[in-house]
């Protein structure tokens, strides 16, 4: 039985999040024009790349006129290092956040006060429509440091008028005690983190429901149907799914509704499109594709047309909710994290969600992609349910053959399967790594 309830959402911005198509488009043109101006007249960057490509703010007349402008990458941040991007002068930067960089140069963005309202804005509207009000508390078990996941829900939270709670991630026994001793009425962590949680609870013979939080803001992560169904079951909640990036702003981008068929995105301060990421053409409404951002109202680091990577759709119908904002449908990969074994295309998603759906199966797995000889291996390590492994399953391989036959009709190879015991697949307070890729391409 779930504690949330419906008559608690509410729309924290209705001026702003249900305007008309009409009025949408004239604002973000109005504000683009803005924008590719002043990075053109305040970034060196933009200013070379768009004499280069012989496009100036001027021609910018239409929303369409937005695809005469190049697209840029992670690469280009992370060659502008630390603070080449940055047009605001540097008295105005009141806060500085970063990639985790463990691929090796950060990305680097720094804030100004303005950015840091429209920041918590964002946020707050997300957390809003999980029904969060000021009589509230919000536990956020976010990383929070260089990080934008705490600070992002922290400053929503606040914005609303709740009681923050800044947890950050780690210290589970102190987040358990806080939870219980300090009840919090919303969670806000990345989903697998959540999902730990309720398993140590569950390990301390304490059931996750009694636990007061009603809903929660999970993200950070790219997570499914069946994880949410999980955390809703576990905790009697209701688990909505929030998006951002460092680069674009952080988390807040975009949130999900109660209605749970996509996540709004703020499009009065990111214009975002779907290209394909083969041709780089830009495809029409429904398209799956990879999202382009652009930051409408950003003045500490405006990113113009920011290949995300991200793998989604777009849908501009109006919501149950009553909001007329773009939703974005949930995450199915990235174009530079696809797996591409024996010439097949596969998604980590697409694994988990045969996993999830399995009740004898924990939501702990890893994938395991290697070249032992001269062909391609995945191996996906699934741990057993805690509950199923006290009854003593009694044909294993039958049962690893199910899990292999169904992941194999999921993504069109065959993978080896490989049962653990509860527990023993290593768990993540922060964001949960499923793939290792053991392959070496040089």
């Amino acid at each position: 039985m779930t504690k949330f309830k419906e008559e608690d959402v509410y729309i924290f911005n209705k001026e702003r999040e249900c305007m008309s198509r009409e009025e949408f488009r004239e604002l973000q043109l109005r504000r683009l024009k803005k924008v590719v101006r002043y990075a053109y007249d305040n970034v060196p960057f933009y200013r070379n790349l768009y004499d280069k490509n012989n496009v100036s703010p001027d021609d910018i007349k239409t929303l369409e006129d937005i695809q005469l402008l190049p697209f840029i990458t992670k690469d280009d941040l992370r060659n502008t290092y630390p603070f080449d991007l940055q047009a605001a002068p540097k008295e105005d930067w009141v806060e500085v956040h970063s990639t985790s960089g463990t691929t090796g140069i950060p990305t680097v963005a720094a804030y100004t006060q303005k950015d840091l309202d429209i920041w918590a804005e964002c946020t707050a509207r997300g957390l809003a429509s999980v029904g969060v009000h000021k009589k509230d508390i919000v536990n956020i078990a976010y990383g929070f440091g260089l990080f934008t996941g705490g600070h992002g829900a922290q400053y929503g939270a606040q914005k609303i008028g709740a009681l923050a709670v800044p947890m950050s991630s780690g210290n589970t026994k102190k987040q358990m005690n806080f939870l219980k001793d300090f009840p919090a009425d919303f969670l806000c962590c990345t989903p697998s983190y959540a999902l730990y949680i309720a398993e140590s609870f569950e390990r301390a013979g304490i059931d996750p429901k009694t636990v007061p939080i009603k809903g929660g803001v999970f993200g950070a992560e790219m997570w499914t149907e069946e994880i949410r169904q999980k955390l809703e079951d576990k905790f009697g909640i209701s688990a909505q799914n929030i998006y951002g990036l460092t680069e674009v702003m952080g988390p807040g981008v975009s949130t999900e509704c109660h209605i749970k068929d996509g996540m709004h995105i703020a499009e009065d301060h990111f214009y975002p499109e779907i290209i394909d990421p083969n041709t780089l053409e830009v495809l029409p409404e429904g398209e799956t594709g990879e999202i382009v951002f652009t930051s409408l109202t950003k003045t500490g680091m405006p990113v113009i047309r920011y290949r995300t990577k991200d793998i989604t759709s777009l849908n501009y119908d109006k919501c149950e909710c009553g909001r007329t904002t773009v939703r974005m449908s949930r995450i199915i990969g990235r174009s530079d994290d696809m797996l591409k074994v024996k010439g097949v295309i596969v998604f980590p998603k697409q694994i988990e969600e045969v996993i999830m759906a399995m009740d004898e199966l924990s939501p702990a797995y890893q994938i395991i992609v290697s070249r032992p000889d001269t062909l391609d291996e995945i191996e996906v390590q699934v741990e057993i349910d805690q509950a199923t492994f006290s009854d003593s399953m009694t044909n294993l391989e039958e049962f690893k053959y199910k899990i292999g036959k169904e992941i194999k009709e999921a993504i069109g190879i065959g993978v080896k399967v490989t049962l653990a015991e509860p527990y023993s697949i290593p768990r993540s307070e922060g964001k949960a790594k499923r793939v290792i890729d053991k392959r070496n391409f040089n």
